[in-house]
């Protein structure tokens, strides 16, 4: 994906409210040289934060009429407006070494053993992954195949087909789960007490 920045000569509160006004959003983009002050266009920006390829792949920034490869690193949202505040980007080049989250993308889960006969539902324990590889490797998303999934089984992060020089970075248990069949729940019929008799019909009528 390509966009476009510009540079940014001042800086401050005052500056980025006044930029922010005019419909601009902050940034700086920071490795392989001196951090740069830009900024972009705040409905271009918006509208392409909403597409899951900004956010995992390797973007081309055209800044002062030379395009630089970078990656998206941050941003920060208003808290409750639909407005970005500041964004920050990373030049890469093909031998730079990067860690980011990648999304996970499920196949075959309706025609898995667990859902087709089974009537499990799938439990996704984690949409996204955390990976280390050049730049030129990064995947845009990383395909999970469940159609092999049984009841009573989980897939496993060792169980990926990760892209070539890609490596999978896990905190704590060594191959975490990615998805997991949960059997269905056995619905509980409760039968409602029978309703008490009519006083009148207890013991008979008074005389």
């Amino acid at each position: 994906m390509k966009f476009t920045a510009f540079e940014r000569n001042l800086q401050g509160t005052g500056a980025s409210r006044r930029l922010r006004i005019a419909g601009k959003v902050p940034g700086i983009v920071f490795g392989a040289g001196e951090p740069k002050m830009i900024e972009l266009d705040h409905n271009a920006l918006f509208h392409a934060l909403k597409k899951e390829a900004f956010h995992s792949t390797i973007l081309e920034m055209e800044l002062a009429g030379t395009v630089s490869q970078v990656l998206l690193r941050d941003y920060q949202l208003h808290p409750y407006k639909q407005q970005v505040l500041h964004i920050d980007f990373q030049r890469v080049d093909n031998t730079t070494k990067i860690t980011k989250k990648i999304p996970l993308h499920f196949i075959g889960e309706a025609e898995s053993p667990a859902v087709k006969t089974d009537k499990c539902t799938v439990n996704h324990v984690i949409t996204e992954l955390l990976i280390t590889c050049l730049a030129k490797e990064l995947p845009e998303f990383i395909e999970v195949d469940l159609s092999g999934l049984t009841l009573g089984h989980s897939l496993h992060i060792n169980d990926l087909k990760l892209p070539a020089g890609v490596k999978a970075i896990v905190h704590g248990k060594p191959n975490p789960a990615v998805a997991t069949a949960v059997p269905p729940v056995a619905e509980e019929i409760v039968v409602a007490a029978a309703a008490p008799a009519a006083d009148d019909k207890k013991k008979g009528k008074k005389k």
